[in-house]
């Protein structure tokens, strides 16, 4: 194996920037998802060795949370901030592109709660498989996803939107994450 687990690294940003903190959590879901691609192997080879065990509760923390708020960023404020920014003209496509992305968090979603129940039984040592066409699935979903939020949805934002709008969906990001406090800004959890 070349990469050790975890395997999570990706640059920090802030709440002050919340499109590019949206954008450095595609980072880190693409490295949690080449975590869980490098398991599959590793398990086949290893079993459910310590390292390995690791790396399952690793990548539950991560999409358990930190996916979940980013998911969460979008749709309760990201996605109504940008529908609001184009009140008084036609926002039809706007509208198609945050039904999609929101269809694909529930798909998202699903496939996740398929492959926790996996992980649980890796992190526990009850296992020592994890079905490869499973990973594989939810991998591809997530690229696809992000390669169409990357492309459509984060220009268009940084076009539409205001500071003082993107100063409260930053907000809205700092306190679901309960990282309130103005004067210490915390680290990012996505």
């Amino acid at each position: 194996m070349s990469q050790p687990f975890p395997g999570h690294s990706a640059p920090g940003v802030g709440f002050e920037v919340p499109l590019e903190m949206l954008a450095a959590c595609h980072l880190r879901v693409h490295s949690q998802c080449q975590t869980l691609q490098r398991l599959v192997p590793h398990l086949a080879a290893h079993g459910a060795d310590p390292q390995a065990r690791e790396a399952a509760v690793a990548v539950m923390r991560y999409f358990d949370t930190s996916a979940r708020h980013h998911h969460e960023d979008e749709e309760t404020d990201l996605f109504p901030a940008l529908l609001e920014s184009m009140a008084g003209s036609d926002a039809v496509c706007l509208r198609e592109l945050t039904a999609a992305l929101t269809a694909d968090h529930r798909a998202l979603e699903q496939r996740w709660g398929r492959l926790r129940l996996s992980l649980e039984a890796v992190a526990s040592g009850a296992a020592a498989t994890l079905a490869a066409a499973d990973v594989q699935a939810f991998v591809d979903l997530y690229e696809k996803h992000i390669a169409r939020e990357e492309a459509e949805l984060l220009p268009m934002a940084a076009r539409l939107l205001d500071e003082t709008t993107l100063d409260r969906i930053g907000l809205a990001m700092r306190t679901r994450r309960g990282a309130i406090s103005v004067d210490t800004p915390a680290a990012p959890s996505t």
